[in-house]
């Protein structure tokens, strides 16, 4: 192919020029984000998972579940907040599927989590059932089957656009059932699910040309005081670099920025030397 492009992510922080840890701007100094262009991550299961009710597999039992390691941040386009997570603005407690199932009605997002994986996200569209991206395919599926042992809970307020209708989002998320493969818009099930409940474009791929200064900061709370901001291009790859932290846990997430910092302090101080 002959525009293909080599994926393009990072594995640490200290790959990328990022901002003060305080959270603080200013106007000197890098700050650059990360292109997740021709990317994807992969918020699916081991081998062997049976989503669409094909039996019960070791997969299908509760997984580990710690919310003490939730990544907690929030999202912001220039100077409006368009996503947030924390403790302090919504409700992370998570139920086993069959408590879930009483919550619900059509229309509604849920995620599924479990410690040291990618979230998945789905459209509930009612009679039990959501709609999800899984496995480069979009499917209907049991909310039961889909949950893989994951807990899970309603995330319809986590992004702050204005959400269409239940109707046109449990009509959105069924008219893409089938699609698969290179006939996808979406990176992965977050961004799938929240099209279908906002329809924005911007969760789409290539949503949003990416030149010129970065509107979107991802600000993830490392403390009550503190937090670490990166800045990005498009929402795809804010949502990519949440999703990221969200796999690796919120311990693994201050490591990393710890050991960052660290560097930058070893190789500012080695430059004052010289």
């Amino acid at each position: 192919m002959g525009n293909q492009m080599d994926r393009l992510s990072h594995l640490s922080y200290a790959e990328v020029p990022t901002v003060d840890p305080n959270g603080v701007d200013t106007d000197d100094g890098p700050r650059i984000g990360v292109s997740y262009i021709f990317s994807s991550d992969d918020d699916e299961l081991e081998d062997g998972c049976a989503v669409d009710g094909g039996g019960k597999h070791a997969n299908e039992e509760e997984k580990n579940y710690d919310q003490r390691d939730e990544v907690e941040c929030a999202v912001y386009h220039r100077e409006e907040c368009v996503y947030e997570k924390s403790a302090k603005c919504a409700n992370l407690e998570v139920y086993t599927p069959e408590n879930l199932l009483n919550k619900c009605k059509a229309g509604d997002l849920v995620e599924f989590v479990a410690t040291g994986q990618y979230p998945h996200w789905a459209v509930y569209v009612g009679d039990f059932q959501v709609v999800h991206l899984h496995r480069a395919e979009v499917k209907n599926s049991f909310l039961t089957d889909a949950s893989q042992g994951r807990r899970c809970r309603v995330v319809n307020d986590w992004f702050k656009f204005k959400p269409l209708c239940a109707e046109v989002v449990v009509q959105n998320a069924m008219e893409q059932v089938g699609l698969k493969d290179r006939e996808l818009s979406w990176r992965n099930s977050e961004s799938f699910a929240a099209w279908c409940r906002f329809g924005k474009r911007e969760f789409k791929m290539g949503g949003e040309i990416r030149i010129g200064k970065q509107p979107y900061r991802l600000k993830v709370f490392v403390s009550d005081k503190n937090s670490h901001v990166l800045e990005f291009q498009s929402l795809e790859d804010v949502i990519m670099e949440k999703r990221r932290n969200d796999h690796l846990g919120r311990a693994a997430v201050l490591r990393e920025l710890a050991a960052h910092f660290r560097g930058v302090e070893e190789r500012t101080s080695e430059m004052g030397v010289e």
